[in-house]
């Protein structure tokens, strides 16, 4: 197996970052003065430069040195965290990535100018300083001259530390990262046994580090307990010592005693001790101070190995996992078949087990799968703050629902539909300030995204508070382009679907933003193609809602296996309510009107044979399978049910792209193939035709 790539292994941690960065750049916009954001951003730009120097990238992390001492001095109240900061900071973050993912392509001039920018944007009080700062890690970073030291830092947490969420013991790993590290626990301030409080830390340290790291870095460790700590950090010189100087430097015995002990010709330690000068544990980390600086003179450092509670994994092996277990499922499906025909018990146990364990790989894996759509919604603050500056607009994005989880592909194939759709909101929804003014709305406009599960489905909203969709004129461009005869009566569902059309919009002039008619016929296809739906609600006066319906997974879904004549079918199992047995007495009063009376509710069904040209014997006793997506209800009548089925989705070929009544098909236990029911077609069918037959 090839070993990865270390530039790509930084360029996956750096897209994380960057996205960091970008969210607390956004978020400090409205709220400039908060420590923990200004923080994140100088965290994320602090591992972006050390990182980007380690694989090789000298002009990335160069760039994020100059954009890290600014922060730096917006973390040390130097300078403010203002509008146009936030605003040179992004446009510099952009930069960053592109130094990051297409080097060849990014110009050092830009890097120079930007920097320039942000340094005149400083002001004074920090140009020179980040001038500096800049011109030193340049240097570092391009002439790769680095030098070690060795500190001694004393470190004595408060004791509700831990109460606050803080782990110590996480921040002294952090420690040992760093470089060689000597750590020595102080518990002369643990108290007895009964008088322990199990979240209390009674425990200081004593650690010696020698680093190739700045001081600075050693601060960074401590950035948020630093107020409430006692830390000490002082460097010292890498020679070996004898044990009475160390103790007099770190102030843990006076030399007094040291000269008193060395005129006895015992152990100084020993002697120390027993004259309590100092505490044994005081001595015993003395002298491990005293043989870390005595390695540290002989060159012979130790690296400290960081453990790893997750890995992170490419997504191709992902997919490759998904394959193998969709394999598994059809292989599972032929077992059970051979096993249910079998008359062998030992066959038919082995035959559950195995069902059991391919069963719970699928969840599993799919779980593996899943990410939450919040990781999606993050990526248009960004988006919706440049394009409201751009179109003059006031305009404020709110979510909802980010927890909402969603297979990894259909997250990253929902990206391009949701930037157009959201465009669209902003452009042609949102009014300009004055306008919104006028007609009693306030200036800011609302943007809202949100997501959450229905069955097997999620259904994302896009939704604004905009003027609302203008039928008229819907309408009238739609006739003019021939999408709907003039006159012809359509519902507001039907007229707004004409959006959707190649070449279709109603704007007035073409910007950068839209007017070509380019774009929502895009996002239909592909909202389509990931078998979803999109619905488009309006008011007038008062915005728009846009509605999207998508699986959970394009993998493998639990499906109800029906047969209509001698063809086998497949219906979504998380969209069926129940099945009910139609009489020979309904079947002929429903024979013209297919209307079935269930508890008192008329729900119209659909006659499968009719439909797929069947002409094989019916059954004296079919079945109707009633399904339901959102209030819609509708009957499918069948021949058989036969059984819940595990229904791995193969895609249909581009030959059958036009067929509407299947959204896929599978391989069933012995080999032949089943189509797999496009249930929102069916319903919108069967709703078409109970409109139909009222009007008649």
């Amino acid at each position: 197996m090839n070993s990865p790539d270390p530039g790509e292994i930084f360029r996956t941690e750096a897209q994380e970052l960057l996205e960091q960065l970008e969210q607390a750049l956004l978020d400090l916009e409205t709220a400039p003065e908060d420590g923990e954001l200004i923080s994140s951003a100088f965290r994320a730009l602090h591992t972006l430069k050390g990182s980007g120097a380690m694989f090789g990238f000298d002009a990335a992390a160069r760039f994020a040195h100059g954009l890290e001492n600014a922060f730096d001095l917006v973390r040390k109240g130097k300078v403010a965290a203002s509008g146009a900061l936030i605003g040179v900071a992004l446009s510099a973050k952009d930069h960053l990535r592109l130094l990051i993912e297409r080097p060849e392509e990014a110009s050092s001039d830009e890097s120079a100018r930007i920097l320039a920018n942000l340094a005149k944007t400083i002001g004074a009080a920090g140009t020179a300083e980040t001038a500096a700062a800049t011109d030193e890690g340049a240097d570092g970073a391009t002439q790769g001259e680095t030098s070690s030291a060795t500190y001694r830092i004393q470190i004595r947490f408060p004791e509700d530390v831990m109460d606050n969420g803080t782990n110590p013991l996480l921040l002294i790993g952090e420690l040992q990262d760093l470089g060689t590290c000597t750590v020595s626990p102080l518990t002369e301030r643990v108290p007895p046994l009964d008088d322990i409080k199990p979240s209390a830390c009674y425990v200081g340290w004593d650690v010696v580090l020698t680093t190739e790291k700045p001081r600075s870095a050693i601060e960074e460790v401590f950035i948020f307990v630093l107020d409430d700590m006692d830390l000490r950090v002082e460097k010292v010189e890498e020679t070996s010592k004898r044990l009475g100087e160390i103790l007099v430097e770190r102030g843990d015995t006076p030399p007094d005693a040291v000269l008193t002990a060395l005129s006895n010709q015992q152990r100084l330690g020993e002697i120390l001790v027993k004259d309590g000068a100092a505490s044994k544990e005081r001595v015993a980390s003395a002298l491990a101070e005293q043989r870390h600086l005595t390695a540290a003179a002989a060159q012979a450092p130790q690296k400290a190995q960081p453990l790893q509670d997750s890995i992170k994994v490419p997504a191709e092996r992902l997919d490759n996992l998904m394959d193998r277990v969709g394999e598994l499922v059809i292989a599972q499906a032929r077992l059970r078949e051979i096993a249910t025909a079998s008359q062998d018990l030992a066959l038919k146990v082995v035959a559950e087990e195995i069902e059991r364990l391919a069963s719970e790989l699928r969840d599993n894996t799919m779980g593996i799968r899943m990410v939450p759509i919040g990781s999606l919604f993050g990526r248009f603050r960004r988006l919706v703050r440049d394009l409201s500056r751009e179109l003059g607009k006031k305009v404020q994005l709110f979510t909802s629902g980010e927890e909402t989880e969603l297979d990894k592909t259909m997250i990253e194939r929902l990206n391009d539909p949701m930037i157009h759709l959201i465009r669209n909101c902003i452009d042609h929804g949102l009014e300009r300030p004055d306008v919104r003014t006028q007609a009693g709305k306030l200036q800011e406009g609302r943007v809202e995204l949100s997501a959450v599960h229905s069955g097997a489905q999620v259904i994302i909203s896009i939704k604004d508070d905009g003027k609302g969709l203008d039928r008229t004129r819907i309408r009238a461009r739609a006739e003019e382009m021939g999408y709907l005869a003039p006159g012809a009566k359509v519902t507001d569902n039907e007229l707004f679907q004409v959006i959707f059309q190649p070449g279709f919009s109603t704007s007035r002039e073409v910007t950068n933003v839209s007017g070509r008619g380019v774009g929502m016929d895009v996002v239909k296809r592909t909202i389509e193609g990931l078998r979803g739906a999109i619905e488009i609600n309006s008011t007038e006066g008062h915005g728009t809602e846009i509605t999207l319906k998508l699986p959970l997974t394009l993998a493998i879904i639990d499906g109800l296996l029906v047969r209509v004549g001698l063809g086998r079918y497949v219906i979504p199992l998380s969209m069926v309510e129940e099945c009910v047995e139609l009489t020979p007495e309904q079947n002929l009063r429903a024979k013209n009107r297919n209307f079935l009376s269930i508890r008192g509710e008329l729900v119209p069904f659909l006659r499968l044979r009719d439909m797929f040209n069947v002409t094989a014997d019916a059954e004296p006793f079919p079945k109707v399978v009633i399904v339901s997506a959102g209030d819609l209800r509708v009957g499918l009548l069948v021949d058989q049910v036969i059984g819940d089925h595990q229904t791995v989705i193969k895609t249909l070929t581009k030959l059958h792209a036009d067929v509407e009544t299947f959204s896929g098909a599978t391989i069933l236990g012995d080999g032949s193939v089943a189509l797999i029911l496009d249930i929102d077609h069916l319903i919108d069918f069967g709703r078409a035709q109970e409109e139909r037959l009222k009007a008649s």
